[in-house]
């Protein structure tokens, strides 16, 4: 069965610790993953200071034998940056089981020693995250266990759904590859058997769920990023557009200061407007995040995404007009 990123990067270090020496092949049949998910996993490790390194002329990885990570010695800013994820954002994001994730966050403060416990509680009193907005989900621990228990022991489940793109309501079955956080949303990530297609259910428009005997056998090397690919958010649309969209001078410093996309370049005007390219699956996504800046923006290519964006527009204008 394939890892989760978490265990996947603990298996990774656990086995390179052991002493043996494993090469980029070893660890992709060991993880059951790409050999690109093995390198992002690497560099992962290192990004967080796990001294891992290449010994190129065995061609094999190891790790320093002497590095462990304590379960409780956590350092003061291990143990903050933590805490911060506990206290902070399980009142600003739908975080699941959020009494869990308190009493986790205290066990830990409860085994902190005295000084680096009183800095977190001090500096976490001058800190504030504010809570974005984000569908409101009714029994929400209750559907995102379901599904969660489902996809480990990998169980089909049928649910009820309020379809926006099919607009009305449907039932369907649905093999559960992937929980996906993302647009201030939970989302189910699996193949439905309606559609006879992996499609994106958005966890607050599922009504009654219900966890049936039979299993599925599909699904080990679902991979949630290849199957997003380059979609400006949530759904592929099969097709790829350079997206070319110029900035005026008021918004531009805001704009391309975020990396909205992977595939994001900037081009800076004399002007002192700016110039953002994408390359990205489908445009229906990006002609709605096109239209919040409203006059600030031009589509200068594709033109499809143009017509788009002012087909929509003039809806707009025509809504408002008729009040």
């Amino acid at each position: 069965m394939k890892h989760g990123r978490v265990s996947r990067l603990v298996n990774i270090l656990t086995t390179l610790q052991s002493g043996e020496k494993y090469s980029p092949g070893d660890l992709e049949k060991l993880l059951n993953v790409s050999k690109r998910t093995v390198f992002r996993d690497l560099k992962e490790l290192g990004a967080i200071g796990v001294p891992y390194r290449y010994d190129s002329k065995n061609g094999c990885y190891q790790i320093d034998p002497k590095f462990f990570l304590p379960p409780i010695d956590l350092s003061l800013q291990e143990a903050l940056s933590l805490l911060i994820v506990v206290h902070k954002t399980r009142n600003t994001l739908p975080v699941p089981y959020k009494n869990s994730v308190l009493l986790a966050g205290m066990k830990i403060e409860n085994h902190l020693p005295t000084d680096i416990r009183q800095y977190c509680q001090s500096s976490l009193a001058k800190i504030t995250m504010f809570a974005e907005q984000h569908s409101q989900v009714k029994e929400f621990d209750s559907i995102y266990r379901t599904i969660q228990r489902a996809i480990v022991k990998k169980r089909i489940i049928k649910f009820a759904y309020s379809s926006l793109f099919e607009q009305r309501d449907i039932s369907t079955t649905v093999h559960p590859y992937h929980l996906l956080y993302k647009k201030r949303a939970w989302y189910l990530v699996g193949f439905s058997r309606l559609h006879d297609s992996v499609r994106t259910f958005n966890i607050g428009r599922i009504g009654t769920i219900e966890v049936l005997e039979k299993c599925f056998t599909e699904g080990d090397n679902f991979d949630i990023e290849e199957y997003l690919g380059r979609a400006w958010s949530l759904i592929p649309e099969g097709r790829l557009y350079d997206v070319k969209l110029e900035f005026s001078q008021k918004v531009a410093k805001n704009v391309a200061e975020v990396q909205w996309h992977s595939t994001q370049r900037v081009q800076w005007n004399p002007d002192g407007t700016v110039i953002l390219n994408f390359r990205v699956d489908g445009v229906s996504e990006i002609s709605w995040w096109v239209l919040g800046y409203g006059d600030q923006v031009r589509v200068l290519s594709p033109g499809v995404l143009r017509k788009s964006v002012l087909q929509k527009a003039k809806r707009m204008i025509e809504a408002n007009e008729n009040l």
